[in-house]
């Protein structure tokens, strides 16, 4: 066992099941004064660990934690003048905090893409618990992008799989078949 390889303040120390009377709760950015606060009115979906360089990382983490929720349950309820969209150009356009960095969720504008009318946030942002917890790893190898060394990766693979989150290099299984069928719906072809 390696548990001393640290990816994520949320999973360190293991993880925390979600609470099935869970029904939303608030995220704020590290602004000290006047944060930015945004209410998420459901449980959140598809909760995972990200490598990629895009998504917000707390300081030290090897990892984002991102999961997904509707769009209709995501709203600014202070401070929305803070919120800038990071790279209008990007797919998942991440709205960050002026002040501290921090991303409060990502949109998906493209109303062809498979996750439009999905919201990405950070459940590890929230002061409360019972969140749906990370079920995978995606993106793993992009972490080598963000300066990790190379040789570290099997260390690191061991230990996503002892807090049973399965590393892809992609997104995981069910996420990549929603994409697929998704695909083939669009080109007029039947998902078998």
């Amino acid at each position: 066992m390696n548990d001393t390889v640290k990816l994520h303040p949320s999973v360190d120390n293991g993880i925390t099941p979600a609470d099935p009377a869970f029904d939303g709760a608030t995220l704020l950015c590290h602004c000290e004064e006047n944060p930015v606060v945004v209410a998420i009115h459901e449980q959140c979906q598809h909760n995972h660990l990200c490598g990629c360089t895009k998504c917000w990382k707390p300081a030290g983490a090897l990892f984002s934690q991102v999961a997904v929720v509707p769009r209709a349950s995501v709203h600014v309820i202070a401070h929305p003048e803070k919120l800038e969209i990071l790279d209008r150009k990007a797919v998942i356009r991440r709205h960050a905090c002026t002040g501290c960095g921090v991303h409060l969720f990502g949109r998906i504008e493209q109303k062809d893409h498979p996750f439009h009318g999905l919201d990405f946030i950070h459940p590890e942002l929230s002061h409360h618990g019972g969140w749906a917890p990370p079920t995978f790893a995606a993106f793993v190898s992009s972490i080598i992008e963000a300066g990790v060394d190379p040789g570290r990766m099997p260390v690191i693979r061991e230990r996503l799989r002892q807090l049973g989150l399965e590393p892809y290099d992609c997104l995981s299984p069910t996420l990549m078949d929603a994409i697929a069928t998704h695909v083939a719906k669009a080109r007029g072809e039947q998902a078998a």
